[in-house]
């Protein structure tokens, strides 16, 4: 005979589908310069908010790796920023 958690009493596992979570947000875009390139295709990027400008890394896509586009200092990208971190994106198109 099988055993049957339903038979020895033991309740089910609540469906996971119904449960409510937390929406995922959208990826900021902003267009950046490329300052430097780093090791393991990171590249040092400086974004200009307003007045000010931000320095951060960021990583070329898997299209763009894919796709063998190559990036130089001094290309402007896109830039794909998650809200969570903002000193860390991803690069996803390369300006012409």
């Amino acid at each position: 005979m099988l055993y049957s958690p339903a038979a020895a009493g033991v309740p089910a596992r609540p469906a996971r589908f119904g449960t409510p979570r937390m929406p995922k947000t959208e990826p900021i875009e902003l267009e950046a310069k490329v300052l430097e390139a780093l090791p393991n295709a990171m590249f040092r990027l400086e974004v200009q908010l307003g007045e000010k400008t931000h320095q951060l890394i960021g990583h070329i896509s898997g299209r763009m790796r894919r796709n063998y586009i190559r990036i130089l200092p001094g290309d402007r990208v896109i830039v794909q920023i998650s809200p969570y971190d903002l000193t860390k994106g991803r690069i996803t198109y390369r300006q012409r």
